[in-house]
């Protein structure tokens, strides 16, 4: 793995390759995704290691002392070779961070997590951290992983506030608006406090009134009068010292403006040389904020996990990071707009050079990012506009089998379309349907179809080997398509169809009708509350289909890649949280007639924290139903029985709703057409629809390799 160093003689910042950390004991393994530089504690360490011994001397009088007691211990040549060793050693950065769990030895945290870590040492510039489990916190899948490497920055804000314990509606001044003062302000605006910031810099104004700032003022005694009348003269009840300097200037300032009584609190690293007279008379008090809260510094928290009681100690640093999460979750705070300079952890040194001043160009969050090979393009991926379609819908159909005859194309009779030109292997079939549905035109080639400017959706219900070209030809010619699932069979055709489909106008939509269905909507509705992850089983009796069947044919991807897709949508629907990590296996027989990849068992996990099992077999009795969803989440259960029957139960009670045992089709074709009509999305966005095609060809590695594996 790669970690990011700075060698101490020279002050040159490298990037070594380093063994894997094994998992923290009682905690856990993150793969980092972002981590965050602190540009005033990083600035100060990458400026000292730049300094002459001489100058380090000056600036460093308690290592001098250090040094002299050894002298007195060890002798003059032992502490030379000591000092020597250290100079020439490396010392590591980061303790904001976020990422992937990829190990777990606690209850707490689960593998596919995200989190944001904390600590220095722990929560480095790396790509690959071991963190005790209290210095993490869990992400919900609505926070980007960039803002959450905030977290423990913004802790140490958040602790300097819990401090001067601000109520709703005083006046709080903020000296030092560089990135922890920009997130004060932030904090205090979001708790309902009137906020005026001061700095030497006057660039960091405008961004500090965007934070919600209500004035700002260069950090000097000419502008008190004018701060003050800020607060109709009375003084500020809080003042909050986030700037980092050896002046005495932000406490001389914090002491003029405070009201009588005043809190003042010292986050940043300012000398503390407090003249008696003012601070007597007004009789202040003065706090000092120890970094994230209760339980920094305490090995026994930090290393062991012994928590504090919630009861006597509210606010633990964990406790103070989840708070963040929770902020940042709710959209009471942003940091997207503090983050001015992204770098791969590979141009590290350029970030470097921008806070060491070599490197002439402002700043103010910093992230560094671990970036993954696979599908880096689809974090990109924005909504798009389409316009609105007021007549009647022309409809192309390409493969009109007996799934299509008796499902979809009478689902879209129903509804406002043309039947315009279908597409289909055999001739004979092709009239029947052409007869029967009313279709205008018969064609040969989907090029020819596609070509019919009379025809303004396509429907692709071929076998599974093709639909990747009809996909790739429809998106290219911009027109959109509903192609019955799956979209496509290995993960080259779907990193094909997921670039064009970034790169043109069209849309896609894939058959995964069982979200559409009365009974799973009914089964949403039910937890549509819930604030905790869902625990959810699916069984599959499928039915036996020999090998000589089509669908078993290599090329067309088996009945994993073919129906398994179903039940994964239909959890990724459930919890409204994509995949995280998947474990599958089979079922070991000699029979040779048996598809063992027909009969197996899946393990999800999502990013949501919610886990699904899902039961798939072929071996089951044919007069027991196919499809049967249990979900658990918050003391409340839904059983859906093969679409017939929904029992919802909660408080000790249950109901039972009947139902007809549609899957959904119906309800699926007319939100596909009515999505076209008003120019919107498809029903299912191409996200899901990527990530669920993608489990698929995840399950069958799992089964090969016989591994947990990301999505």
């Amino acid at each position: 793995m790669l970690q990011i160093f700075q060698h101490q003689k020279t002050g040159e910042i490298v990037i070594e390759e380093l063994p894997t950390p094994k998992c923290f004991p009682g905690g856990i393994l993150v793969e980092t995704q972002c981590s965050l530089i602190s540009a005033g504690t990083e600035k100060t360490s990458v400026a000292s290691a730049k300094l002459s011994l001489l100058e380090r001397v000056i600036h460093q009088p308690e290592q001098v002392k250090l040094v002299l007691d050894f002298i007195k211990k060890e002798g003059v040549y032992s502490t030379a070779q000591r000092v020597m060793r250290q100079l020439d050693s490396y010392k590591g950065f980061g303790y904001s961070a976020a990422g992937i769990v990829v190990e777990s030895d606690c209850e707490e945290f689960s593998v596919g997590d995200r989190v944001a870590i904390a600590g220095a040492g722990y929560a480095n510039h790396a790509e690959i951290n071991s963190v005790p489990k209290n210095l993490a916190v869990k992400i919900p899948e609505t926070v980007g992983l960039d803002v959450a490497a905030f977290t423990t920055v913004a802790t140490i804000a958040l602790q300097g506030i819990r401090q001067a314990a601000p109520e709703i509606g005083e006046n709080v001044a903020v000296i030092g608006l560089g990135l922890i003062g920009q997130i004060t302000v932030q904090l205090l605006r979001a708790g309902g406090q009137s906020v005026v910031g001061f700095d030497i810099d006057e660039n960091t104004f405008e961004l500090a009134k965007q934070n919600g700032c209500q004035a700002v003022f260069p950090s000097s005694k000419e502008y008190i009068k004018d701060a003050i009348y800020k607060t109709q003269n009375l003084g500020f009840d809080k003042v909050i010292i986030t700037a980092s300097t050896s002046s005495d200037e932000p406490i001389e300032l914090a002491i003029e403006l405070a009201r009588k009584r005043g809190i003042i609190v010292v986050v940043g690293a300012v000398p503390m040389n407090i003249q008696r007279g003012k601070f007597y008379q007004k009789e202040l008090e003065l706090k000092i904020s120890t970094s994230y809260g209760p339980g920094r510094y305490d090995p026994f928290y930090e290393e062991v996990g012994r928590d504090y009681p919630y009861a006597y100690v509210r606010w633990t640093e964990q406790r103070n990071m989840q708070a963040i999460i929770n902020l940042l979750a709710s959209q009471k705070i942003d940091f997207s707009s503090l983050i001015s300079h992204r770098y791969d952890i590979r141009e590290a040194s350029t970030a470097y050079s921008l806070i060491s001043g070599k490197k002439k160009e402002p700043y103010i969050g910093i992230i560094l990012e671990y970036p993954k090979s696979d599908m880096k393009f689809l974090n990109k991926i924005t909504l798009k506009e389409f316009p609105k379609h007021s007549d009647k819908i022309g409809i192309g159909f390409i493969g009109a089998g007996s799934f299509s005859q008796n499902f979809l194309l009478p689902a879209l009779k129903h509804n406002d379309v043309e039947f315009i030109g279908i597409m289909n292997s055999s001739p004979l079939s092709t009239l029947n349907v052409s007869k029967i549905f009313g279709f205008k035109n018969a064609y040969s080639s989907s090029s020819e179809l596609l070509n019919n400017p009379d025809i303004d959706f396509i429907f692709c219900a071929t076998r599974h080997n093709s639909h990747f070209k009809f996909v790739k030809e429809a998106l290219l010619s911009n027109k959109p398509i509903f192609v019955e699932k799956p979209l496509c069979v290995n993960q080259n055709e779907l990193d094909e169809i997921a670039k064009i489909y970034q790169e043109t106008s069209a849309r896609i939509m894939v058959g995964f009708n069982r979200q559409f269905s009365k009974p799973f909507k009914a089964i949403k509705d039910f937890f549509k509350y819930r604030k905790e992850p869902m625990n959810i089983i699916y069984r599959v009796n499928a039915g036996y289909i020999p090998k000589s069947h089509w669908v078993q044919y290599p090329e067309n991807g088996g009945r994993i890649i073919g129906e398994v897709c179903h039940f994964i949508n239909t959890m990724i629907f459930l919890t409204n949280s994509l995949p995280q990590s998947v474990f599958a296996q089979s079922v070991s027989s000699s029979n040779p007639e048996l598809a063992t990849a027909d009969n197996i068992t899946v393990n999800l996990k999502f990013r949501d924290g919610s886990v699904g099992s899902l039961i798939y077999s072929s071996a089951g009795d044919p007069s027991i139903p196919k499809e049967y969803c249990e979900v658990f989440c918050e003391n409340k259960t839904s059983i859906m029985e093969n679409f017939t029957r929904l029992t919802l139960a909660r408080a000790g009670k249950s109901k039972t709703l009947k139902f007809d045992g549609e899957k959904g089709i119906k309800n699926e074709i007319f939100e596909t057409l009515n999505a076209y009509k008003n120019g919107s999305q498809m029903p299912i966005s191409f996200e899901e629809i990527y990530y669920t095609t993608k489990t698929t060809f995840q399950i069958i590695e799992s089964l090969k390799t016989n591994k947990i594996l990301d999505i």
